[in-house]
């Protein structure tokens, strides 16, 4: 309470000073096409406010080590974007975007976000912030040291995923699920703890990958969202034509940050193919035993879901 109290007066005497100021919490590096999409943004809400309110943009996760869900919902930061489906407190809802094969495509992927979003919104209110906008990353693959052909190729992986859902379908696959920090997974190919790796060719590309694996399977498993909230202290502390500033600014991030993602995934595919690293398509051999997993895993997942969440797959369906 005390927290909160205090947070209000800042608030207050920022806004008697006509300007606001707050930081925004990026998860990923200065050169990530996620934090650059952040750094667009908090341009726009300058240019929008007329500098009335200021984002500073802080990359790295150098604000916020631990659930930034939680962090924004206390006010330590006013402003995080966060990978949705590794973010815990969102329950089912938050993994959505990241069932595999449910998306085929970027369009799958924006109308079935456009589905999803009210109840991405609802869950946020719950942890006292407001969602802003939110992106995809590029169609998530698997690395490895050898060819991955049909299932059997799984037995023996050692791979790091990125959720519940990712987990289970590595060990539905036949290989086994290993969860480690981001920052942690270059160091554990290394040693052998993992030898494999589901994430996008943006990440890959990003880490270096060519470096310790060989082979980047396109099996295009899901278009898992990012997402930028503010907490909603900070948010009712604006003016309306603020907010709508802000609004107007997280409406055109959204949409140049998706056609970023898409580019980010054809630069990232060439940056593998010129350092070695063998990219393929999935065979329809292995695509046909995945896609059996994949309804296996969305029929366990929607048993015991809320109406709310087999509302959104009933009309993404049609």
């Amino acid at each position: 309470m005390l927290k909160k109290t205090l947070l209000i007066a800042a608030l207050s005497a920022g806004l008697m000073a006509s300007v606001i100021k707050m930081d925004l919490n990026a998860k990923y590096g200065a050169n990530n096409f996620h934090t650059k999409g952040a750094e667009k943004f908090a341009k726009l809400v300058a240019k929008y406010t007329n500098n009335t309110v200021q984002i500073t943009v802080h990359a790295g996760s150098s604000l916020v080590k631990g659930n930034p869900l939680k962090a924004v919902k206390d006010g330590t930061v006013a402003l995080t974007d966060m990978f949705i489906p590794f973010t815990s407190g969102g329950g089912k809802v938050f993994g959505i975007s990241a069932l595999p094969f449910i998306a085929n495509s970027y369009a799958d992927a924006y109308r079935l976000y456009q589905i999803s979003k009210p109840a991405y919104e609802k869950t946020f209110k719950k942890w006292n912030q407001k969602l802003l906008y939110a992106v995809s990353w590029p169609p998530s693959g698997l690395y490895t040291k050898k060819p991955i052909k049909s299932i059997a190729d799984f037995k023996g992986l050692k791979t790091r995923t990125y959720d519940k859902n990712s987990a289970t379908f590595i060990n539905m696959a036949g290989g086994s699920a290993v969860a480690l920090a981001w920052g942690e997974v270059y160091s554990a190919l290394r040693t052998g703890m993992v030898n494999s790796v589901v994430t996008s060719s943006a990440s890959g590309k990003d880490g270096k990958f060519w470096e310790v694996l060989d082979y980047f399977t396109k099996i295009n498993y899901a278009y898992p969202l990012q997402a930028v909230t503010i907490n909603l202290d900070y948010w009712n502390a604006l003016s309306k034509p603020q907010q709508q500033a802000i609004l107007k600014a997280a409406k055109e991030t959204e949409k140049a940050q998706w056609q970023a993602s898409k580019d980010e995934d054809k630069i990232a595919l060439k940056t593998l193919a010129e350092h070695g690293m063998k990219i393929s398509d999935a065979t329809p051999q292995l695509k046909k035993s995945l896609d059996e997993i994949a309804n296996k895993m969305l029929k366990q997942y929607l048993e015991d879901a809320s109406p709310m969440i087999k509302k959104i797959f009933k009309e993404y369906r049609k």
